[in-house]
């Protein structure tokens, strides 16, 4: 292996000077002790420079010869020492991931910018170069051919081997989910990445991929068991997992252009678990609160992870049953009439998406039914399709994800054991981070939950997609609708029962809800004016608390309640713009 050398010596004792890009980061080590395993002792990737250049996380650089897209695989798979060990005992060791600069992404070959082909997503035509030499080589592209991600493979006498790709010109890496990672140097970027692929999962595409690749990664599908009648081992279904078939949902759970509602004809509505977006009606905004000098946003860390926590969801088939008792405990999907349940008229009706009360019988996740027996009203369901075998699926997935949430979260300085006003401090501060790379891998991190969360129900391309087909996220064993409603359903019953806790306990009602947003009137611009503290001072448990943990309160934004309400009154919601003020045009 080659080893790039400076004036001082090795790399090792003193790395190669380089320009400073834009963002700065800090050699401020992670939280999470860094587990090395012998097989991949330079780290999990590199992020390659046109000098050849190769900067891994933890400072590694390395010197990569490679001048074509086959001699970096070759180099990768033979002497680069990359790769991740498997997070589970039955999974797979993680390929070595290249992430290629502009200037890298040129010299081997590639084009600097990636234009889209007829309907084709951006990806090298089938006569590039590149993409016919590495069909010669015995490399071969999976069905995604190669684009931004590429997935580049081939059978050999040690077994399949496999390199991942991510060429950052081609826009692999997405600002609004990386913020600042695209304009960083490379061994920022390469600190970054480690972080995450640390902490997470090594990415292959977006953090919303990478949420759906950590689930199977955390309970793989299969196990080996050992034949008896032969002695040896064969692949067995491993428990608690979700198989390695796809399972179709039954039509309510399906959505209206799947194709089991499209050849059936079904008709009988579909199961609609979203989270809330609500205002409250303008007329119901009381002239105390009208003369509140601020609006202020919280918003719940990590809503979609913290309702994972024990989560049972369905694992097997669905059953449809007719007239069934309602049973809290099975994960299903219910037609039930909750028409007739009453909540204040100042808060949001918890069973729709708009917090409007439902008019007529709907389907409903086991965990909104639940909470209207919950509120003490009767439910009848009229048929229900339920999963009788079922488990904490997503356990080890919300695990990982919220220790890498916290252990991040200190790293910048924000701690569980901090008071509330230290909490709010130190979450001021972390608004300008003194480390980038953590700021940056903290959004991943949100956004790895919030669209693993989305895959389970990944809807098709409109523009390639033709009603009644089936497109390939159905050919997934994680196209699971039903786990996603079943999350989305619990985190929004958990936001109304804080929403009922706080006006019980404050007589404080909100103005907007917007998915993990609350906006309440306030007589200043601080959380701790509004929230319910006993009369030591310590926070009341029922509502919501500050604190950095998935499912605590954090600020979200304080504007004017003259903004909230004009907003409110032009049929906007003020939750969707009240960490930055801007005009809000639906």
């Amino acid at each position: 292996m080659q080893t790039l050398t400076g004036p001082a010596g090795s790399v090792n004792e003193q790395a190669p000077q380089r320009k400073t890009g834009p963002m700065s980061t800090s050699a401020r080590p992670p939280a999470t002790p860094v587990v090395t395993d012998p097989r991949f002792e330079n780290g999990p990737l590199v992020v390659l420079d046109g000098d050849g250049a190769a900067y891994g996380s933890g400072g590694v650089v390395l010197g990569c010869p490679a001048t074509t897209i086959q001699a970096l695989l070759e180099w990768a798979v033979a002497e680069s020492g990359l790769g991740a060990p498997r997070l589970h005992r039955y999974g797979r060791d993680t390929d070595p991931l290249m992430v290629l600069t502009a200037s890298a992404a040129v010299n081997l070959g590639l084009p600097e910018h990636l234009e889209r082909h007829g309907k084709h997503p951006r990806r090298l035509p089938g006569d590039h170069p590149v993409v016919q030499e590495l069909a010669k080589s015995g490399w071969h592209l999976t069905r995604r051919g190669f684009g931004p991600w590429t997935k580049v493979y081939r059978t050999a006498a040690s077994g399949r081997q496999g390199v991942r790709i991510a060429v950052l010109p081609w826009n692999a890496f997405d600002e609004r989910s990386w913020p600042g990672v695209p304009g960083m140097d490379p061994a920022g970027m390469a600190r970054t990445l480690g972080v995450y692929v640390q902490r997470v999962i090594t990415p292959r595409g977006s953090p919303a991929l990478a949420g759906l690749d950590l689930m199977t990664a955390l309970r793989p599908p299969i196990r080996p068991v050992r034949d008896e009648s032969t002695g040896n081992w064969v692949p067995a279904p491993h428990p608690g997992s979700l198989g390695t078939e796809p399972m179709d949902p039954p039509p309510p759970e399906a959505g209206p252009e799947h194709p089991v509602v499209v050849a059936s004809g079904w008709t009988a509505g579909f199961l609609e678990e979203e989270p809330l977006q609500w205002v409250r009606d303008t007329g119901l905004v009381t002239d105390e609160e009208r003369r509140c000098p601020y609006a202020v946003g919280l918003t719940v860390n990590m809503a979609f992870c913290a309702a994972a926590d024990r989560l049972i969801v369905g694992l097997s088939e669905p059953v449809h049953v007719t007239k069934p008792p309602f049973d809290p405990k099975m994960p299903g999907s219910w037609l039930v009439d909750l028409s007739h349940v009453e909540v204040d008229p100042r808060l949001p009706s918890p069973f729709t998406p708009t917090g409007r009360r439902p008019r007529a019988p709907a389907w409903y996740e086991t965990h909104t039914v639940a909470y209207a027996q919950e509120l003490g009203y009767d439910v009848q369901p009229v048929q229900a399709f339920v999963r009788e075998e079922r488990g904490p699926y997503l356990q080890p997935w919300h695990d990982r994800l919220q220790t890498a949430y916290l252990d991040t979260l200190a790293d910048l300085g924000v701690t569980r054991d901090l008071s509330d006003a230290e909490f709010l401090a130190a979450m001021d501060r972390a608004q300008v981070p003194s480390d980038p790379a953590l700021a940056a891998v903290l959004t991943a991190i949100e956004a790895t939950v919030e669209g693993g969360i989305g895959k389970l129900r990944e809807r098709p391309h409109l523009k390639r997609y033709q009603e009644g087909e089936r497109w390939p996220a159905l050919e997934r064993p994680t196209w699971r609708p039903d786990i996603r409603a079943a999350v989305v359903s619990r985190a929004r019953i958990t936001m109304h029962r804080r929403l009922m806790a706080m006006a019980a306990m404050t007589g404080r009602c909100p103005l907007a809800v917007w998915s993990d947003c609350v906006v309440y009137p306030s007589p200043g611009p601080s959380l701790m004016e509004i929230l319910p503290y006993s009369a030591s001072g310590k926070p009341q448990p029922a509502g919501f608390r500050l604190g950095p943990a998935p499912g605590m309160a954090r600020p979200k934004g304080a504007q004017p309640m003259p903004w909230a309400l004009d907003l409110m009154e032009q049929g906007h919601n003020p939750a969707r713009r009240i960490e930055d003020g801007a005009p809000l045009h639906d």
